[in-house]
């Protein structure tokens, strides 16, 4: 596993261009240093989960009784989905919170950015490559450390880049992860038939 493939590919699944704007609009009505405070939070919680998810995933598919093959092919399928959701976004909100009510947990830092894409991702590097572990965590502190930084000067680059910039951006990205998502799936399926 190479870190740099790693580390951009978890970058991309985490989607902080998508993700901008919903972080804006949930945390909208609440003062500026406690939507800063909010948002290191929820980043935080949510690389705890990854962590988590990075470590534990061996056990996860033991337990389980799954095989990594299906957890690609499962991998592939969630991660289509979602680079499918970011060509072709639908209207209306993904929050689900009431007017005024703070976020914790979900869903900003649940599904918003450790989503089941990103899980199920995590759980299949950590399968693949068991002795890369110290490897596959840098990669995805790093990944977040970006992703994090993006959401913290959000407000600025949504000025800069305009509403038309971030669509631009997210759809690139999603067209990107669809590959990376084609290549999950068919990785998965080969490796069912050569055993």
């Amino acid at each position: 596993m190479d870190f740099f493939a790693a580390a951009v590919t978890l970058f991309l699944i985490m989607d902080p261009l998508g993700n901008m704007p919903v972080f804006i609009s949930i945390l909208r009505h609440l003062p500026a240093k406690r939507r800063r405070r909010i948002l290191i939070r929820e980043l935080c919680l949510a690389l705890v989960i990854m962590l988590l998810f990075l470590f534990g995933g061996d056990s996860i598919l033991h337990f389980l009784g799954l095989k990594q093959e299906s957890v690609s092919i499962a991998g592939g399928i969630i991660l289509f989905l979602i680079a499918i959701k970011m060509i072709f976004p639908s209207p209306g909100g993904v929050t689900g919170l009431a007017v005024g009510e703070e976020p914790f947990l979900v869903p900003m830092a649940i599904p918003l950015m450790a989503g089941p894409s990103i899980l199920a991702s995590l759980i299949l590097m950590s399968n693949q490559a068991p002795n890369q572990m110290g490897l596959l965590t840098l990669a995805l502190v790093g990944a977040w450390a970006v992703n994090a930084m993006i959401l913290l000067f959000s407000e600025v680059l949504m000025k800069l880049m305009g509403e038309r910039g971030l669509t631009a951006m997210e759809r690139l990205m999603g067209m990107v992860l669809v590959m990376i998502a084609v290549q999950m799936f068919l990785d998965g399926i080969a490796r069912y038939f050569v055993k």
